[in-house]
């Protein structure tokens, strides 16, 4: 196993544009949309950090907090938070932002889980974390308690 790596050494940032074709007939983004860029910055985000492919495992929680409109831009940021043995839980946050106005809100937070996949598709060891600002602290500290309730999750019968 390697060395813990700092949180920051993950962190990716994307920006996209709200048009026409991404949003429904009252002109806001489809949720569906938002999650399918949540989980491709995840992806590069947990391949970042651990070296390899990855395949999501969950996608933990979605809070969708206010709606983003035609010719918003989306900017999303995403930081592993948390490791275990080969997988990795990743936060990410979208902003809308109107460049005309200059508003800016949080749309969506999401948590997700990462596996990382070797060259066979065997999950396969990821190095660990260290968290360095306070919003990093906050994540890297809260992350048992999400943890337990993943596997309390997992745990239900469906």
């Amino acid at each position: 196993m390697t060395e813990n790596k700092p949180m920051g050494q993950s962190r990716t940032i994307q920006t996209k544009l709200v048009l026409p074709p991404d949003t429904n007939h009252l002109q806001t983004i489809f949720g569906g949309k938002v999650l399918a860029y949540i989980d491709e910055i995840a992806a590069i985000t947990a391949m970042k950090h651990s070296k390899t492919a990855v395949v999501t495992a969950s996608i933990d929680s979605v809070d969708f907090l206010s709606s983003a409109r035609v010719g918003d831009v989306l900017e999303l940021e995403a930081v592993v938070t948390s490791t275990g043995r080969t997988s990795m839980e990743v936060f990410v946050s979208v902003h809308s932002m109107n460049l005309l106005t200059g508003e800016t809100k949080l749309t969506t937070e999401s948590f997700l889980t990462m596996v990382a996949m070797d060259k066979n598709n065997k999950s396969t060891p990821v190095p660990g974390i260290y968290a360095e600002t306070d919003e990093e602290k906050r994540l890297f500290e809260t992350a048992p308690a999400r943890r337990a309730h993943r596997k309390l999750r997992s745990e239900m019968k469906h």
